[in-house]
């Protein structure tokens, strides 16, 4: 099982170019967490420490507005979500609820503390790659905005006005 955990966290841009054996130390710290279908692994405003990679299942990204839940998008196997709390230390930005019985690997801030003590080189690389993923993040969700505010929809140009 642990072999395909490290193949997991392989393909994920967030651990690129981290040793076998650094994912093995980091997975030996933390817990596979297990979530039903229709509950939450976090709420927004909820307190943030970790971040998890999806390993079964499938969950829906959600922001409250005026006492509803909008979704923002789908993730599923793979798939990262809650790596702001590493990074920035603030509660949580948006709450993540199972759409189909989930499996998640949960990396703490405390175990990243000890890859910092263990490793400075390859937490440093961690560091950046995380850092790399939220700006691919906040790229995307600029264009998104952007082409809201120009009255065009995700795919389309139709109302963005073009420099000629």
């Amino acid at each position: 099982m642990q072999e395909a955990r490290i193949a997991l966290l392989q393909q994920m841009p967030i651990f690129g170019g981290i040793r076998e054996e650094t994912l093995g130390f980091l997975l030996a710290l933390s817990p596979v967490v297990f979530v039903r279908k229709g509950d939450f692994f976090f709420r927004e405003g909820d307190a943030a420490d970790s971040m998890f990679v999806l390993e079964e299942g499938k969950v829906a990204v959600l922001k409250s507005w005026r006492a509803e839940e909008s979704l923002l998008h789908y993730l599923g196997r793979g798939d990262c979500f809650g790596e702001m709390a590493l990074m920035d230390l603030q509660p949580r930005s948006a709450a993540v609820r199972a759409v189909e019985p989930c499996s998640a690997i949960q990396l703490s801030a405390a175990s990243l503390y000890q890859l910092y003590e263990k490793d400075l080189e390859q937490f440093t690389l961690i560091q950046m790659n995380m850092g790399r993923e939220v700006c691919r993040r906040l790229r995307e969700t600029d264009e998104r905005l952007f082409r809201t505010q120009m009255g065009a929809g995700p795919g389309g140009v139709e109302g963005v006005f073009r420099a000629t």
